[in-house]
């Protein structure tokens, strides 16, 4: 009679009716693996990731203070260097090193477009589900407001909000991501239409399941996906908005290094010192195309009818 040994970890890992977990990294290892057969995909997660990493070690890697002012070393041009030391990308009016005020600016555009962002989708995607699922009055009233937003230009309903308002970083986030809610309103209460007339629905209902429970368990899973693909393209649009604030005024104080602040300082120097205005506009550009890249690569992987074309 033989003796059966025990079983190992990885056979009762594998013993039938019983399911194996999947490793927590794995979902990662599928992310990466698909950013990397994508080049503007890639291109455009190492922009954003870029761009982040400026933000939070800026104090760490800047070469000069940004707000330190050095008269003697007024519109140096980019190379230069002094007895105050070397300016890659030379100064502005007031000796003030270009490359140390766009790293801190890159702050400023991280926290404006991811806060912002989060507002208005966390706003819209909530108005989008109960005007799609509820339907009636609840649906006409917050779509002829979303109408009603969506027919002035956004860029002008912000510049008017922020006369009236007034300028400072969180007042400056809190417009830019109230004004912001209604396309994803639009798009997920359509994505909603679709949903709930599916028959996973009406079998949610035949069992007795409350329209909360129904919404958050089987609605939003299935729509979700519209609007992490509208937040990661409206993150360019919102840094591009907050910056156009900014070269007008209307944005942050003053004392605030931002790149559209960097853009209204040079604009009048533009033909003697054309850095001024040149690199914080580059750096602009590249932060707003890394966010198209990534948006456009998010909605190739995330919706079901581009999959097939990508």
């Amino acid at each position: 009679m033989s003796i059966r040994k025990p079983a190992t970890t990885a056979q009762i890992a594998t013993l039938p009716g019983q399911v194996e977990r999947a490793p927590w990294y794995r979902p990662v290892q599928r992310f990466l693996a698909a950013l990397g057969r994508s080049p503007v995909g890639l291109t455009g997660f190492i922009i954003i990731v870029g761009i982040m990493l400026l933000a939070v070690l800026g104090p760490a890697i800047s070469p000069h203070d940004p707000l330190d002012n050095n008269l003697r070393a007024r519109f140096m041009p980019p190379g230069f260097a002094n007895d105050s030391g070397v300016f890659l990308l030379g100064t502005d009016q007031l000796g003030r090193d270009i490359l140390s005020r766009i790293i801190a600016g890159s702050k400023v555009s991280v926290v404006v477009g991811l806060v912002s962002v989060l507002i208005a989708g966390v706003i819209g995607v909530v108005l989008g589900l109960v005007a799609g699922f509820f339907g009636g009055m609840v649906d006409a009233v917050i779509m002829r407001i979303t109408d009603g937003l969506l027919s002035i230009p956004f860029i002008i309903l912000v510049i008017a909000i922020s006369g009236v308002v007034g300028s400072g970083l969180v007042t400056l986030i809190l417009i830019l991501g109230l004004t912001g809610w209604v396309t994803y309103a639009r798009v997920i209460r359509g994505e909603v239409l679709k949903v709930r007339s599916l028959d996973y629905i009406t079998a949610a209902y035949a069992i007795g399941q409350r329209r909360p429970l129904i919404i958050l368990r089987h609605i939003l899973p299935n729509v979700i996906s519209s609007g992490i693909i509208l937040a990661a393209t409206q993150v360019g649009i919102t840094i591009l908005a907050e910056s156009s604030l900014s070269f007008l005024g209307l944005g942050v104080e003053a004392t605030t290094v931002t790149w559209g602040l960097m853009l209204a300082d040079g604009r009048q120097y533009i033909n003697s010192a054309w850095w001024m205005t040149t690199y914080p506009g580059i750096a602009i550009t590249i932060t707003v195309l890394g966010a198209v890249f990534f948006g456009d690569w998010l909605r190739d992987v995330l919706d079901p009818n581009m999959r097939g074309r990508s």
